[in-house]
């Protein structure tokens, strides 16, 4: 992928400030945090979501995540850490190579969760049932 901005950092074509690197996994500081220790983990390996990535590829990165968040949370002092990806432009994704965002959380950082909605116990259980077909 010539026109990946994260094959380019994989390759080393553009800088960045890597925390961690093996043969399948990447991991450096995002140059947009929302957070201070605001962390992006890529595979090496080109795919563009999280749905079109191998499963050897995720049971691979999964671990190394935890080893990194933990790094994350203890260099900077954080409280917590969000561990997210956005799957397709209306979710927020921007670059398109699969990666997760260890975002680090502090008591009283501003950073507002998810807004959660209330639902009526039938429209549950009927989505419930669409998923469940479709899996």
């Amino acid at each position: 992928m010539t026109d990946c901005i994260f094959c380019k950092i994989v390759n080393k074509e553009i800088p960045a400030d890597i925390i961690y690197e093996d043969d399948r996994t990447l991991a450096f500081m995002d140059i947009r945090p929302v957070s201070r220790g605001h962390v992006l983990v890529i595979p090496k390996l080109h795919s563009e979501d999280l749905l079109s990535t191998d499963d050897e590829t995720l049971r691979d990165l999964i671990p190394k995540i935890k080893i990194i968040a933990t790094a994350v949370m203890n260099a900077v002092d954080a409280d917590g850490i969000n561990l997210t990806t956005n799957h397709g432009a209306a979710a927020g994704q921007v670059i398109f190579h699969m990666h997760f965002h260890l975002i680090p959380r502090y008591k009283n950082d501003g950073l507002k969760p998810w807004q959660h909605h209330d639902s009526e116990p039938k429209t549950r259980a009927e989505l419930a049932v669409l998923i469940k077909n479709n899996l």
